[in-house]
């Protein structure tokens, strides 16, 4: 997969940019663009971008290395998520049901679903994710790749208590953690963030959303999308978990 180092020194201004291109194919977007997690094993190539994308999706093509896994369980209170398995096996907890998925296989995640997944055995996964709607979701993951890429996070990929307060408090209708409860989260990161702000802490940073590193996404992957730049629906269910 070739990668180039993108010409854009700064990221373009998305307040005029229309919502007509759903493979992202447009000078303004993110399709190809690599964001790559070196804590929790996570690279992935943007096939999407929900900010220029008709039905706000994200879809993404993620390769997890051996013993990756997501940072920790959680919640999205108002996106759905689907995930396809392209190889490799996967395992995942939803609700109370835990499940492992292989190639072929998909599962689906609604709103307000407490989930987790992580990497099985020798062989990378990769997984083709999609997050509707998915932009205030690429900026938080964005974000907290490129603390994780700055040593900004703790060893599972959390990023450290006052960060964490000041995004997850202006973020709370996209991500949610399990634990600690939710109430207490709130409660404590509602107290913490007022000073994670006063002391330079940003709910998410420009400079983490964009890459310069560049591919061309993988065919086999495109081809799993619909003329809208959807994870097709038969790829969801058939084999789903």
């Amino acid at each position: 997969m070739p990668e180039h180092e993108s010409t854009h020194s700064a990221p373009p201004d998305r307040a005029e940019t229309e919502r007509h291109d759903p493979l992202g194919t447009s000078a303004a977007s993110r399709r190809g663009q690599v964001f790559t997690n070196p804590v929790t094993g996570e690279r992935a190539v943007l096939l999407t971008d929900p900010e220029t994308h008709p039905d706000r999706a994200l879809v993404s093509h993620l390769f997890v290395r051996p013993g990756g896994r997501v940072a920790a369980p959680h919640v999205h209170p108002g996106a759905t998520e689907r995930f396809h398995v392209l190889a490799g096996r996967v395992g995942f907890q939803l609700g109370g049901k835990q499940s492992e998925l292989g190639a072929g296989q998909s599962c689906e995640v609604p709103p307000g679903t407490t989930h987790d997944w992580w990497q099985i055995g020798a062989e990378e996964a990769q997984i083709l994710v999609e997050v509707t709607p998915g932009e205030r979701f690429t900026r938080v993951v964005a974000t907290t790749f490129g603390l994780a890429a700055d040593g900004h996070v703790d060893a599972r990929g959390l990023p450290h208590l006052l960060q964490a307060a000041v995004t997850l408090t202006a973020y709370r209708d996209t991500l949610v953690f399990t634990a600690p409860p939710p109430l207490v989260q709130r409660i404590l990161f509602g107290g913490l963030a007022p000073l994670g702000r006063l002391l330079g802490k940003q709910p998410v940073y420009p400079e983490y959303l964009f890459s310069r590193t560049v591919v061309e996404p993988e065919p086999g992957a495109l081809a799993l999308l619909d003329e809208r730049g959807r994870l097709r629906r038969g790829a969801a269910i058939e084999g789903s978990a």
